[in-house]
């Protein structure tokens, strides 16, 4: 390479790197840390479920066997002196029966940061303590909600 080509080689040079320099993107890590809230209170958001079976109700074929207490009685001492080893045949019928219970889905959660107050739906129970993620981004004019 001649001496009179390297000048302009370097001219070139230095004029192409303001260019190159506002193509270049420069994307800042995200100003996130973590700290704890002391949780104030936590109650549990509940679902009700129905379930139904088929259970068989029975009726007594004799009619001393009613439910009352005496009748019991009766009946356990006409069983013991009885030599009868079969029980008496009984009215068997289906009968569909529904329960209701409730079970934890979720749990709202009160708790308070460097004096400020929050809520939130977890899916856990976090205890005296709720581990929280504190992030900071800046406002831009211009933007989306600026």
């Amino acid at each position: 390479m001649s001496r009179c080509c390297l000048p302009i080689l370097l001219l070139c040079t230095l004029m192409a790197a303001p260019v190159w320099a506002q193509e270049t993107t420069v994307i800042q890590a995200e100003n996130v840390r973590f700290a704890y809230a002391q949780v104030l209170r936590v109650t549990p958001v509940y679902q009700t479920l129905t379930a139904s079976a088929v259970e068989q109700r029975c009726e007594s074929a004799t009619p001393e066997e009613d439910g009352s207490k005496l009748s019991r009685v009766v009946g356990a001492v006409k069983g013991a002196f009885s030599r009868e080893e079969e029980p008496e045949p009984a009215d068997c019928v289906p009968v569909t029966v529904e329960r209701e219970f409730r079970r934890p889905i979720a749990y709202d959660v009160d708790y308070v940061y460097k004096g400020s107050k929050y809520r939130s739906r977890l899916p856990d129970d976090p205890g005296n303590r709720l581990r929280i993620r504190i992030g900071v981004t800046p406002v831009v004019s211009g933007g989306p909600g600026g």
